[in-house]
């Protein structure tokens, strides 16, 4: 069952504090090529999820498991590895471990490094829609069979009565069993950013148009 705080109801905690609980966060980005209101969003956005963590560990319960997509090495390598993809997920990681929690190896290298690879091929594109049919299915499968290790991991690492943080892209396609309760933590910001995101796609056909006329 899944839960996203800030768009339903919240349900009592009580509910909550049995079993086994992942408090999911979508990963954002800055980036020093993007404009400045851009970013000033995603510092907001994570300013967000820092308070609405604080708030589920409260009522809900505390951290004892963190996992983060990408990550194929625990405690400090994999720090070190998240430190340099994310700094924002990084520096709430670092206050959960501080404060007892564990970082978990969550993904496997092989099946990580296939998805990416295949991955990278869509990017380039086919002159062949034979070829681009068969790596999009080559990519499904690894996709497939890498978000299957993932919840693999997360179902043998979190016990019962643990609550874990996940960090992930908003796009995922992870299938958790029906034992782990999970809580999709989506801030006011995100809702901001995705906006900026459609109207920025917007004006910028609106130039191309322009541009061909």
């Amino acid at each position: 069952m899944t839960e996203q705080l800030g768009k339903i109801e919240k349900p009592p905690a009580e509910r909550f504090k049995q079993g086994k609980k992942i408090y999911l966060i979508p990963l954002m980005y800055t980036s020093k090529s993007a404009p400045a209101e851009f970013n000033e969003k995603i510092v907001c956005y994570w300013q967000q999820v820092v308070e609405q963590l604080a708030n589920l560990e409260a009522k809900i319960g505390k951290i004892k498991h963190v996992y983060h997509e990408s990550i194929h090495q625990p405690g400090e390598d994999g720090m070190k590895f998240m430190e340099k993809i994310n700094p924002d997920s990084y520096q709430i990681s670092v206050d959960k471990c501080g404060d007892g929690a564990v970082l978990e190896a969550i993904e496997d290298k092989e099946l990580l490094d296939e998805a990416v690879d295949w991955e990278r091929c869509i990017l380039l594109g086919f002159a062949s829609e034979k070829a681009a049919s068969k790596v999009s299915e080559f990519y499904v499968e690894a996709l497939k069979k890498r978000y299957e290790f993932m919840v693999k991991r997360i179902s043998e690492t979190l016990k019962c009565n643990e609550a874990g943080l996940l960090f992930i892209a908003e796009n995922h396609r992870l299938q958790f069993p029906a034992d782990i309760e999970v809580f999709n933590i989506f801030p006011p910001a995100m809702d901001e950013i995705h906006r900026w995101l459609r109207d920025s796609a917007e004006k910028e056909l609106e130039e191309q148009k322009k541009n061909k006329s």
